[in-house]
């Protein structure tokens, strides 16, 4: 059972990074269009600035629980490896258990501000983009983020129990 949901969680968090790749090759595309049509033709892409603001954040939102499934993130453990290894895996399922109740926690407040935007109508200044199915998908990848650490939390905690 649990394998199955780590196998779950692990695909769907390599699916949001292969579409935040897309968004970020659209991103590069974007830029390099409307530099060639500001230089040649003097007619830069309408809100070109904002669409690669809301495109970058979708690239960072989405592909965050694929840098954690791969470990890519920045980790200080000077002091914890220097623990014995059943202490480093208690360490390791506090540690990530506080992590994913941040980030589930942040995933809701961040969908409930979505969900404000798009009761107010909030909406970009310049293209009169909404902004809220952007900020839908950042709570959907954190909400990935913390469903990888629930994972990295029970696997500590089977290691823990493995090493009495």
């Amino acid at each position: 059972m649990m394998k199955r949901f780590s196998v779950l969680v692990t695909g769907l968090s390599r699916v949001l990074d292969q579409v935040a790749a897309f968004f970020l090759v659209a991103t590069m595309l974007l830029v390099v269009v409307n530099i060639l049509l500001r230089v040649l033709f003097k007619a830069p892409i309408f809100g070109a600035y904002e669409y690669v603001g809301l495109l970058t954040a979708l690239v960072i939102g989405l592909a965050l629980a694929q840098c954690s499934v791969q470990n890519g993130h920045i980790d200080v453990s000077l002091v914890v490896d220097l623990f014995p290894a059943r202490l480093r895996d208690v360490v390791g399922v506090f540690i990530n258990f506080i992590s994913m109740c941040f980030l589930a926690a942040s995933s809701w407040y961040v969908g409930a501000y979505a969900r404000s935007m798009y009761d107010s109508g909030l909406v970009t200044p310049t293209t009169q983009t909404p902004i809220y199915p952007f900020v839908y998908l950042i709570a959907l990848g954190l909400l990935v983020y913390s469903l990888v650490l629930l994972v990295r939390s029970i696997e500590y905690i089977i290691k823990a129990a493995n090493n009495r």
